[in-house]
């Protein structure tokens, strides 16, 4: 059987470090009283459920097309991520806020606060190793764009999910340590729950940017610039093409690409001589880009494709 690369290298590393830390910040909870690593059990717990969905999301996305779906299922993975999202607002930041305020209510000192200690450092161990094997994914993929460009150009989902949610995770760790910490020296139980209420603020932030960015590629994005770029370059090219006027793209998934180009043929050219020229494009391209699943072509004049593209810039009334 082949070793899991790319996304599922990722989501499988994050998935055994979350499902075993979450079973030790639960025992060290209970053990404990502490609210930060009772909020910390629920964090892994939620980041658990979430890489099964993703990995779920995957398989559902590698579907291959049939006639109610021709150009493939890749937005089952985009779905399945933006479920993760709002899993980690509702069961993770709304957890960890109810038991911050809970505790913060009714304070009660922790105990045995040695194993919470020692559970932390080892989350901590397998939290960054999760989080380094993510971004050494995210940056193989994403070359020299700096993070943020990075993070909002990308069109896998599951694998800067994980990235944001190890993050949050190191973060969490980091507030629920000085929250215990604090709570112990300064003898103020009210600090282990304001520490829940930071990891809540750390969810929250987390689910809204994987919400903002899951919700973009589910409801539709045009594929990375480069793409568009190579239809024009290799339509302009052929000799049975007047002019290429423009290019429209669609991500149906990580990996999948719907294009329509808008061009303008010699008018001497027969109907088996444009089909030739379709089928030259659309081979040259997906030599470099296998992601393109279909090309379109749709015979205009330049007026026409101009006229078209400057009324779906106007604003729409109902705006």
């Amino acid at each position: 059987m082949a070793k899991p690369t790319g996304s599922r290298l990722v989501i499988y590393a994050a998935l055994a470090g979350n499902l075993a830390i979450a079973i030790a910040k639960f025992v060290a909870a209970g053990i404990s009283g502490s609210s930060a690593m009772l909020s910390e059990g629920v964090h892994s717990l939620v980041d658990t459920i979430n890489e099964l969905l993703l990995l779920y999301g995957l398989r559902r996305a590698e579907q291959k097309p049939d006639t109610l779906h021709p150009f493939g299922h890749g937005r089952e993975l985009y779905f399945w991520s933006f479920i993760v999202a709002l899993l980690v607002f509702a069961a993770g930041a709304g957890v960890s806020a109810y038991e911050g305020i809970q505790h913060i209510r009714n304070p009660e000192p922790a105990t045995n606060h040695l194993i919470s200690y020692i559970v932390l450092g080892i989350s901590l161990v397998f939290e960054g190793t999760s989080w380094w094997i993510a971004l050494r994914e995210f940056r193989a993929t994403n070359g020299s764009l700096g993070y943020f460009e990075a993070f909002r150009r990308s069109k896998d989902p599951s694998t800067f999910t994980v990235l944001l949610e190890d993050s949050a995770a190191l973060l969490g760790l980091g507030f629920a340590l000085v929250g215990l910490l604090a709570a112990q020296l300064l003898d103020m139980p009210i600090l282990d729950g304001v520490a829940s209420l930071c990891i809540a603020g750390v969810l929250a932030v987390t689910a809204f940017l994987l919400a903002r960015e899951t919700k973009g590629l589910l409801v539709g994005e045009p594929a990375h610039p480069s793409v568009a770029k190579r239809i024009l370059a290799v339509a302009n090219t052929d000799a049975d093409l007047r002019r290429a006027n423009g290019v429209t793209t669609m991500q149906m998934g990580p990996e999948q690409v719907v294009a329509m180009l808008s061009a303008e043929f010699e008018d001497d050219r027969t109907t088996p001589q444009i089909e030739a020229c379709i089928t030259r494009i659309e081979k040259a391209v997906k030599a470099e880009y296998p992601e393109l699943v279909a090309l379109f072509v749709k015979p205009q004049t330049p007026e026409v494709f101009q006229a078209r593209r400057a009324a779906l810039a106007e604003p729409h009334p109902d705006t």
